[in-house]
């Protein structure tokens, strides 16, 4: 029922047009013994995802994207009931048609914390952030061990050498101004990442929008964190890496929170670190949270990575 989406072109021709989506997600329920549940397609995402009723989510990888489709299954599965925060149960998973894969998983209660955040007080912030580190460390203690075979990206000391080789190019096509390009070669050269630094099972976008939260029943419905989605990215490498999105697009330079954040984790890390982190991340796009973030006293990474980084005041 889902036409072939092996291209980018065939994917923006076929996953944002709901005519051609919707037929094969109906039908793929009613393989799996959902037929004519209510069916509500969510904005957000690259993916195409569905929610089925009240309690369940269908998420579907066309064959672009298959292995990510098998690595949600896989850790989804790996991660049931070992973190402090809710994940998705996997309920079924496995190949459709034209080279689709499929994860129906349970849906999470509770509000994106990126939309929720403007009215979050800051008690309850900081008691989010709080809880959002113990959640990171939960993640970062569990054996990677068993999803070797389906996480990349095998030799991380490798894999930065190859996003270093690239860090340049990579900004430049996003736009990021001459200025700013020329810093990152020697600012990379004058911050050295460790090639052998403990693996951990990294979830990539630890971030406001792959977290949920919603009012606590054993907490006299206080906020509180219901939940921790989107592993589709997930990857084992160095503990560091994931605090990129902790410091962009959770704690987003707002004083304190990412010192409170480092606390609850139970390691700090140096900024400089974290934005050499940045320029090297997959999705890295410096000009995008330029715009979006606060801007630094001095135009230089050296600045950039205090004011996104720093922990001083909290």
């Amino acid at each position: 029922m889902l036409p072939t989406v092996d291209t980018d072109e065939q994917w923006d021709a076929v996953v944002p047009d709901e005519a051609l989506m919707r037929p094969g997600a109906e039908d793929l329920c009613a393989r799996l013994g959902l037929a004519g549940a209510p069916l509500d397609r969510f904005t957000e995402g690259t993916q195409p995802v569905y929610a089925v009723g009240d309690d369940l989510v269908l998420k579907l990888f066309p064959g672009a994207a298959a292995d990510d489709g098998l690595v949600e299954a896989r850790v989804l599965s790996h991660l049931q009931g070992r973190l402090p925060v809710p994940t998705p149960r996997v309920h079924a998973s496995g190949a459709y048609e034209n080279g689709w894969r499929y994860v129906l998983m349970s849906r999470l209660p509770g509000e994106d914390l990126a939309t929720a955040w403007p009215r979050v007080p800051r008690a309850d912030r900081e008691r989010l952030v709080t809880e959002a580190g113990e959640a990171l460390a939960a993640l970062h203690a569990l054996d990677p061990g068993p999803l070797a075979d389906v996480l990349g990206p095998g030799d991380w000391g490798a894999f930065l050498g190859r996003q270093r080789a690239g860090a340049v190019r990579r900004q430049r096509e996003r736009g990021l101004p001459e200025s700013w390009l020329e810093q990152i070669p020697g600012f990379l050269d004058a911050v050295p990442l460790r090639a052998d630094a403990p693996r951990v099972l990294l979830h990539t976008e630890f971030m406001r929008q792959h977290l949920l939260a919603g009012p606590s029943p054993g907490d006299g419905g206080r906020l509180a964190l219901t939940g921790l989605f989107d592993f589709e990215p997930a990857m084992i490498g160095d503990r560091a890496y994931d605090f990129v999105g902790v410091g962009l697009f959770v704690t987003r330079a707002e004083p304190g929170l990412l010192g409170r954040f480092m606390r609850a984790y139970g390691r700090t890390f140096e900024p400089r670190e974290l934005l050499a982190h940045t320029l090297l991340h997959v999705y890295s796009n410096l000009p995008w949270y330029l715009r979006e973030l606060p801007a630094p006293p001095e135009p230089t990474l050296d600045a950039l990575a205090e004011t996104w980084f720093g922990t001083d005041g909290g």
